[in-house]
């Protein structure tokens, strides 16, 4: 009669182990449904956000971990747009204030950064003037083209330098999206336009919550 065979201790720990990451890697990759009213908000896979580098306005070089431990806000446009780009942060700015007004304290855990696109015209000095305009505690940033191209690739966010109708005069296309990183720093929602305050405001609320119950 043959022997039953034994799994070494060992091996039993090694695969308990082994099973718990995986099961936490399918969590932070694959998260469960979201509820109905933030379809097509969250997105259907967590990506973490790796290794960049821009140059802000007001805190000196800004990296992915400068994400880290904060809900980001992050939108990609340019100075001279002459609407999408206004109007999105003038609606950051309108959410912020109604999250301020609501809890009654200053939302510490909640960071905005302007992203700008076209470096060849948007310096940091004119970052700074543009940014505080609506927000002084909003991250202007930018940086090289082949750095921006890396982050935008990230985000899957598209942006094209149309043709010049003046010396140094010219529109920049790009995605009108704001994106949202989590505290983890993983990209884990996108909000199309149109942006409203108060919709922002109810989708940081329902977001904050699904992930508090889903880890």
């Amino acid at each position: 009669m043959a022997k039953k065979q034994i799994l070494p201790i060992g091996t039993l720990v090694i695969g308990l182990v082994f099973g718990l990451v995986m099961l936490f890697t399918h969590l932070l990759v694959k998260p469960p449904s979201p509820p109905s009213e933030l379809e097509g908000v969250i997105r259907p896979e967590f990506r973490q956000v790796t290794s960049f580098q821009l140059q802000s306005h007001n805190r000196g070089p800004l990296s992915e971990k400068d994400l880290l431990g904060k809900w980001s806000y992050i939108f990609f446009g340019y100075l001279s747009c002459p609407d999408v780009c206004p109007n999105t942060l003038h609606e950051l700015n309108r959410f912020r204030t109604l999250l301020k007004d609501e809890t009654g304290l200053e939302p510490e855990d909640l960071q905005v950064i302007f992203v700008s696109v076209d470096p060849g015209r948007d310096s940091t000095e004119n970052l700074a003037r543009y940014v505080d305009h609506f927000n002084k505690k909003f991250i202007g940033a930018t940086a090289g083209k082949g750095a921006i191209d890396r982050l935008t690739k990230q985000f899957g966010a598209g942006y094209i330098l149309e043709a010049e109708t003046a010396t140094g005069q010219y529109l920049v296309t790009h995605t009108s999206a704001i994106f949202l990183v989590d505290p983890l720093g993983r990209l884990v929602a996108t909000f199309s336009q149109p942006h409203y305050a108060p919709t922002l405001l109810s989708q940081h609320r329902k977001i904050k919550s699904y992930f508090s119950g889903s880890g």
